[in-house]
């Protein structure tokens, strides 16, 4: 079965950096375009990154622009998000999902790693 796994998060002072990864399973990983999403309670859902599958090309949430890095490794299995200089508004579960429109259309999800900025 499709498995994604999320793990990096953690507690931060603000100004902090944390690099998440999600590491999935039961999948051909490079046909899949890749995206992290972040959750807080009593907040709508989310798009911070997304990687292609194709040309690797990136995009960005506004508000993580020039802060955060999304990128993938093939090899492994594996998408990463690089986060800098981190505010406490962006505490939140960060989830892992895998996308591809090919052929048929296909969506997973990982159960989220929790990231708490506090001072």
């Amino acid at each position: 079965q499709v498995q994604l796994v999320e793990s990096g998060g953690g507690l931060v002072q603000p100004g902090g950096a944390l690099r998440l990864s999600c590491t999935a399973s039961g999948v051909t990983f490079s046909t899949y375009s890749m995206r992290w999403y972040r959750q807080a309670p009593g907040k709508e859902r989310e798009l911070v990154a997304t990687i292609t599958s194709t040309t690797g090309s990136t995009n960005y949430a506004d508000s993580v622009k020039g802060r955060f890095t999304i990128s993938r490794d093939n090899a492994k299995n594996t998408v990463y998000l690089q986060m800098n200089s981190l505010k406490i508004e962006e505490t939140a579960v960060y989830l892992c999902n895998a996308l591809r429109i090919t052929f048929s259309r296909s969506s997973y999800w990982g159960q989220g790693t929790q990231v708490t900025v506090s001072s």
